[in-house]
């Protein structure tokens, strides 16, 4: 009787955590993996994958569309040579009615910097986004961008601990 017991509560544990398992992300979940992805896509260089983010109607501050910012981001992959990117902290404002607001922070650096920075102490630049983003099925795509060159006493205090993990030494 007590085997039977023990082998129905391991089916249950097993039920459980099958089930949360393959519970679908909830969306803070999956707007981080996105941002982590897009940097991952920026280090390869990846234009395609990386617009494909965007959303039909995407624009960003200075009014550019997709055609637009392709056009800007093949101009700045051409230009960079081993891009590296590191994802800092992300506040999610506000998630309502398949709209989210979002800023996020990341210290971009080209491969010849990253190879000095323990020689001169030099991060690379640090930059903060300010994101739209819009539910699409059951993937958030960028609908408007905004973004700003800031110095290291501007991160937020979140970003600093990862900043410390990502650079040991400062």
């Amino acid at each position: 009787m007590r085997t039977r017991f023990q082998i129905l509560r391991s089916l249950v544990a097993i039920a459980i955590v099958a089930l949360v398992s393959c519970a679908p992300k909830n969306d803070r979940a999956l707007i981080l993996a996105l941002l982590e992805r897009m940097g991952s896509l920026v280090e390869d260089k990846d234009t395609s994958g990386l617009l494909s983010f965007l959303d039909e109607d995407y624009k960003d501050f200075e009014n550019r569309g997709k055609k637009e910012t392709e056009a800007m981001v093949r101009e700045y992959f051409r230009e960079y040579r081993g891009i590296v990117l590191h994802l800092l902290g992300t506040r999610i404002d506000e998630i309502r009615a398949g709209e989210a607001s979002v800023q996020t922070e990341f210290v971009l650096s080209s491969g010849a910097a990253e190879i000095f920075r323990k020689l001169f102490r030099a991060f690379g630049d640090f930059y903060r986004f300010d994101l739209k983003l819009r539910k699409r099925g059951e993937e958030w795509r960028i609908s408007y961008a905004q973004w700003e060159n800031i110095g290291f006493n501007e991160l937020f205090p979140e970003s600093l601990p990862l900043l410390k993990k990502i650079f040991p030494d400062i």
